[in-house]
């Protein structure tokens, strides 16, 4: 009992530092500072946010026209306040913090995040003992879908309590780390918010109807860690929707997070429960050197991978596991958004052995627009689907953009002095064989 005991404080501990992840600070309002790679947005207002979702709307029929199948890119921050998001992403936090310490309570401390399972008899007597449900209460929560196999609820279980497409369920209640006193789950979450979460739901509906009447998927990109949790449950929610017959919206995961596999194994078990085609954009992440400051001013832990061979193990560990589940059940797609050599490589060769054919159009590639091309090349000439990020907007913000990927990508100039060395021999064979525009 006392190691139980000691297992729960310690999980309480932790999850109270990091919460402070999900909180807004002095520096929050300029989401630019630090970034490599992504464009961001200001929040203004909602007539902004409707400008914006217009120009992701321009965006899709320009993807429709261009190419078959096409994809087109999005992000939360333009659709939604910010503030929202981080508060949004708190709250979910705060719902699965409280599971960890009631599954820690229960001897599961530090179990992985798909094999901890609460027994519901021994929870509903520890929320009787808080305070929060008697029993009698608590019975009605975990009931039909609710419920898991056997007498237990997983995390995707417990996450169901809530919905967040329609009314937020206000009287759920967790115990305050600091007061000890009970309050609901959803005490800073104002009617403004309510509606934020509505306006931002609509908006997705418009994107991702136009997205299925012109024939292109929708890809939600990803942002800071203190957003992500809140933009992935709103992208699981519209997948639920829009993905049931094939992979319209993909969510994005950034494996440079220690949390990676974790997020990526928990939404391809929903889909697989829910009988939805999970699609996802495998990228590294583009927000490093802001998200480790970040977590030192705020006194967190980074949440960054520790170096970049770990993340290079946290995307290939991700990318493999999808890989299986398209060979298992082929109701899943995954773009490989990467410039690294070796992450195609391995790519191609999981594919060859799990017997997953380009032709299946389950596994496709990314590179950004005039980058890496004696890798895009190959694999369209392979028969690979494979794709080209094109960046757009105002040249003085398109460069910066551009500049700060090329910084971003260890080694680029190298690969640039290849890629001219290659596009020089190619040359010099034309002028040789007399077929220089062939």
């Amino acid at each position: 009992l006392s190691s139980r005991t000691s297992a729960a404080e310690k999980e309480m501990g932790g999850a109270e530092k990091r919460e402070k992840q999900y909180q807004a600070h002095q520096g929050f309002g300029d989401h630019h500072d630090g970034v490599t790679g992504v464009h961001t947005y200001f929040y203004a207002d909602e007539a902004k946010c409707d400008q914006h979702m217009e120009t992701f709307l321009r965006c899709i029929d320009a993807s429709s026209g261009s190419s078959e199948d096409g994809f087109s890119a999005i992000k939360l921050t333009a659709l939604a306040r910010p503030q929202f998001l981080v508060k949004f992403s708190e709250v979910l936090v705060k719902w699965q913090r409280f599971f960890y310490q009631m599954a820690a309570e229960q001897g599961q401390a530090g179990w992985a995040v798909l094999d901890t399972k609460l027994e519901v008899e021994k929870l509903q007597e520890a929320l009787a003992n808080l305070g929060i449900a008697s029993k009698a209460e608590s019975q009605q929560w975990f009931t039909g879908e609710n419920l898991g196999t056997n007498g237990t609820m997983d995390l995707l279980d417990w996450h169901s309590l809530f919905d967040s497409r329609t009314k937020l369920s206000r009287p759920l209640l967790i115990p305050n780390r600091k007061t000890g006193q009970l309050e609901p789950l959803l005490s800073h979450f104002s009617k403004e918010d309510e509606l934020q979460m509505k306006r931002v739901l609509q908006r997705m509906d418009v994107l991702a109807k136009r997205a299925v009447e012109k024939g292109v998927r929708l890809m939600v990109d990803a942002e800071q860690s203190y957003f992500q949790p809140a933009i992935s449950r709103l992208t699981v929610e519209t997948q639920r929707c829009f993905n049931r017959s094939q992979p319209i919206i993909y969510n994005t995961y950034q494996c440079y997070l220690k949390e990676a596999y974790n997020n990526v194994t928990g939404d391809v078990e929903l889909s697989r429960r829910e009988g939805w085609h999970f699609g996802t954009k495998l990228v590294r992440g583009a927000y490093m050197e802001q998200e480790r400051e970040r977590a030192a001013q705020m006194g967190y832990e980074d949440p960054i991978n520790p170096t970049y061979e770990k993340t290079n193990e946290m995307y290939h560990r991700c990318l493999d596991y999808v890989l299986a589940e398209i060979k298992h059940s082929r109701k899943a797609s995954v773009m490989v958004a990467s410039h690294n050599e070796d992450t195609v490589k391995f790519t191609l060769r999981r594919m060859m052995e799990l017997g997953i054919h380009p032709s299946d159009k389950k596994v496709c590639f990314g590179q950004l627009l005039g980058m890496c091309d004696q890798i895009t090349f190959p694999l369209g000439q392979a028969g690979f689907p494979v794709y080209k990020y094109v960046p757009y907007g105002p040249v003085n913000e398109v460069l910066p953009y551009l500049s700060r990927r090329a910084q971003e990508n260890r080694g680029f100039m190298q690969r640039a002095n290849r890629e001219r060395d290659l596009l020089w021999k190619e040359v010099k064979r034309r002028l040789l064989t007399g077929n220089l525009f062939s």
